[in-house]
């Protein structure tokens, strides 16, 4: 099964180290073409390449990892899902400049750590992501703790755990096997309007959760 990644800063980049690692190989993209990711290619090895969103998106499941304020831009515009999988691992939140009054803001309880959350209308970020990928069959997962520990699912004699959720139960056996061949412990949070919630940031009950498996 052919692997892409929409998204190529800290997220996409280390979901991508961490399939070089497992030896599974993957189609990465970003908004500035294949060029710009010379450098990362060639940390990588051969099991990641540079391509186009659109080779990326062709993929059977395709890892979404760009910043919410730029998910409408990346997915619009792409050729017809028609049932792929597309696994949502963003969170509605805008990321502020440090010097920006905003991060100074008082009435922001988030601005501390750099970032706001986006009102979305009641909606979860999930039925939002929907929108903007008709026809994807949506799992939503690797959004709930730090990016910059991704590519280290072994810690401490034990497993990350991994939540995930989602509508389809093919489409979550299938992301689920992807979990567990890169060397996560999966835990299935049940349907996207009940798992979505749970560990999205910034204010799910399971955000910045990083529970280990021993």
């Amino acid at each position: 099964m052919s692997i892409g990644i929409i998204g190529a800063g800290a997220l996409g980049s280390n979901m991508a180290r961490l399939l070089a690692k497992s030896g599974l190989s993957a189609t990465i993209a970003n908004s500035r073409g294949p060029e710009s990711l010379s450098g990362l290619i060639e940390e990588l090895g051969p099991f990641i390449k540079a391509g186009t969103v659109e080779d990326a998106a062709s993929a059977d499941i395709v890892l979404v990892a760009v910043r919410w304020v730029d998910l409408e831009t990346a997915l619009g515009g792409l050729p017809a899902w028609n049932g792929r999988i597309a696994i949502d691992c963003t969170n509605p939140v805008a990321f502020l400049d440090p010097g920006s009054p905003e991060a100074k803001d008082p009435s922001n309880p988030l601005a501390a750590y750099g970032i706001k959350a986006i009102d979305l209308g009641g909606k979860h970020s999930s039925t939002v992501f929907r929108d903007f990928a008709p026809g994807a069959r949506v799992v939503k997962a690797f959004n709930h703790f730090d990016a910059q520990v991704l590519a280290e699912p072994a810690v401490s004699g034990g497993q990350r755990v991994l939540f995930y959720s989602g509508d389809d139960v093919d489409a979550k056996a299938e992301v689920r096997k992807l979990f567990e061949q890169t060397g996560y412990f999966p835990v299935d949070l049940g349907p996207l309007d009940v798992g979505g919630p749970l560990a999205s940031l910034p204010f799910g009950s399971l955000a910045g959760v990083n529970f280990i498996r021993i």
